[in-house]
């Protein structure tokens, strides 16, 4: 079933089911798409374009996200939470009027309950150490340890600092499973490359 999505496309910020993404709205018409949503469902459609200039082709696969906490200013800008809830796939982008762009998308039903086996959670855990430990980043692996293994795996997904290519990749994945070897795939590459000149933050 198709449902019709307000979309933000954004390079570089891609947004999980089951997590959460801070975003600062300033641009008009980015304006009159939270202001849409807010007395529409709350709904915005995060997905990354093909390449990061006004009106470029879309990727297939984002992530809706719903706005949780907002604040307005003044001015008319808004800082606001998006919690994520479904990736979705594009059907097609609609001929629309507003000043933001809408396609017609269908969500994507994920197993919520899969789980990785014992040895792919300690061999993830073992290159996410290594590959923080070579980036220079402290990590609290005790709290890491209490996460369940889709929080953890959408979670490094979506914080890794790695380029839009590859977290749109991670985004596509399947599955868990298959998401979780293509992360370990990614920290081996990108933890290797000397200077990290292929890597770029979100910061």
């Amino acid at each position: 079933m198709s449902t019709r999505l307000s979309i933000f496309p954004l390079a570089g910020a891609v947004l999980f089911p089951g997590l959460q993404l801070p975003l600062h709205i300033f641009e008009p018409r980015y304006r009159a798409l939270v202001g849409d949503a807010l007395v529409r469902d709350r709904r915005i459609g995060m997905i990354q374009p093909q390449r990061a200039v006004d009106g470029a082709p879309l990727y297939s696969i984002g992530c809706v996200g719903r706005i949780g906490e907002i604040e307005a200013m003044d001015d008319g800008r808004y800082n606001l939470i998006l919690e994520g809830q479904s990736r979705f796939r594009v059907l097609r982008e609609l001929d629309v009027a507003t000043a933001f762009r809408q396609v017609e998308a269908e969500l994507i039903e994920d197993d919520e309950d899969e789980t990785l086996s014992f040895a792919q959670r300690g061999g993830f855990e073992q290159e996410a150490r290594e590959f923080a430990d070579a980036q220079g980043y402290s990590v609290d692996w005790d709290s890491v340890k209490d996460l369940d293994d889709m929080s953890l795996i959408n979670g490094v997904s979506q914080i890794a600092p790695f380029d839009p290519a590859s977290k749109q990749a991670l985004l596509e994945a399947g599955s868990l499973t298959e998401r979780c070897e293509l992360l370990v795939q990614l920290m081996q590459f990108f933890g290797r490359s000397d200077g990290g000149e292929e890597i770029t933050t979100l910061q």
